[in-house]
């Protein structure tokens, strides 16, 4: 069951019919629950045979039990993340409610919600949020095995309040006709004058460029990242606009050559429904930068146990869950990401883009130094 707490959901790609439906079943089960109690109360001459009848078995009925459901607070929007979600309550029992909206408005939530939150797990598209959500005091420590042997060290949280299960790379796609091989090397080659009016990028405001930059600060510091961010926003075609799918479609039209994306939205676009993007897409290829030295920036998709969390157990399985091998093996097929574990074997259109070496640094990291990354994006005049 999905819910959508923050105004118009069917923009969202939520059935917001199917939430009102939901919702006034509930009223009619509580008014008629309530209604047998009263009934109940005027037949029974004690509240002592009043309680008995409770215990029989009519509020489990009416109400299920707390401990077979959790509810996800959720910054992802596949389909195909739901189909997962079902398996999980398949093997377990335990029911998904997902509520979904922005990273930061689920933070937020979680905040004004406090120990109240009916929240038990946390799900967003980067670490730099995560972080924010462990900073803040809303995540779980938790001790899991599963989890720890599981994920690579660089893409958990090392206080294991967050785990990543899917990787993201943020790399760069071109256009195969009219740039050449060798052309492009490192993510810092992207600020030569050479790329003028050949590159398109996003807004500074999107978390993805904003780990981007405050990987650069990590690997070359404040200075030089500034410089970078200064001299890229130069080169760029046209002032930031759109998603990662608005630059790509750009650069297969002829707009610019160079795109600094995430992969899985290429995957996205191979697979669209929409004969036009798949079209779009064949005209596009990827660069892995930094092969050389310390190797591409990348992200994950991640979770974490609501520190308020009343089911934390149920919590903790719903994550173990996401790296189990058979979780881990859909998302190369269904949302193009990497897998997180090591060994889950890639679909052919991830193979065909080649072999990378990523950066080592934990993404925990990104979150640090967040804060920093905005304020140089501000400085460099990159909108």
């Amino acid at each position: 069951m999905t819910i959508h707490p923050f105004g118009d959901a069917s923009a969202k790609g939520i059935s917001h019919d199917f939430g009102l439906k939901f919702a006034g079943m509930m009223r009619i089960k509580h008014v008629l629950y309530m209604s047998t109690i009263c009934l109940m109360a005027t037949q029974m001459k004690s509240l002592h045979s009043l309680l008995l009848f409770l215990l029989a078995g009519l509020c489990p009925i009416f109400f299920p039990t707390m401990a077979d459901e959790i509810t996800v607070y959720s910054h992802r929007h596949y389909p195909s993340d739901d189909v997962l979600f079902e398996k999980f309550t398949e093997q377990t029992g335990i029911r998904v409610r997902v509520v979904k909206a922005g990273a930061d408005e689920l933070i937020e939530r979680l905040r004004a919600e406090g120990d109240n939150t009916r929240a038990d797990v946390l799900i967003t598209a980067d670490a730099g949020r995560l972080h924010i959500a462990k900073t803040a005091g809303l995540l779980l420590p938790l001790e899991s095995e599963i989890l720890t042997e599981s994920i690579p060290e660089p893409y958990r949280d090392p206080d294991n309040t967050w785990f990543g299960f899917t990787l993201r790379a943020r790399v760069m796609i071109y256009a195969k006709d009219r740039v050449q091989a060798g052309e492009l090397t490192t993510y810092e080659d992207l600020a030569n004058r050479k790329w003028r009016g050949r590159l398109l990028a996003r807004s500074s405001s999107h978390i993805y460029n904003q780990s981007l930059l405050a990987s650069m600060i990590a690997a070359h510091g404040e200075a030089e990242a500034l410089a970078w961010a200064r001299a890229v926003r130069g080169n760029l075609a046209r002032a930031p606009q759109g998603s990662d799918r608005d630059q790509m479609r750009a650069v297969a039209r002829g707009l610019a050559d160079v795109a600094i994306v995430n992969t899985y939205y290429l995957g996205l676009m191979h697979n669209s429904p929409d004969p036009q993007d798949r079209e779009l897409a064949g005209r596009l290829a990827v660069h892995f930068p930094n092969q050389e030295d310390r190797g591409i920036h990348v992200n994950v998709s991640g979770g974490g146990v609501i520190k308020a969390s009343r089911r934390p157990e149920q919590a903790q399985k719903f994550l173990e869950f996401l790296v189990s091998e058979e979780a881990q093996k859909t998302f190369p097929l269904t949302t193009s990401e990497f897998p997180v574990v090591e060994g889950i074997e890639l679909s052919d259109l991830q193979k065909s883009w080649g072999a990378f070496k990523a950066d080592t640094l934990n993404l925990g990291k990104l979150g640090d130094l967040n804060v920093t990354a905005v304020r140089l994006f501000n400085m460099s005049g990159w909108e």
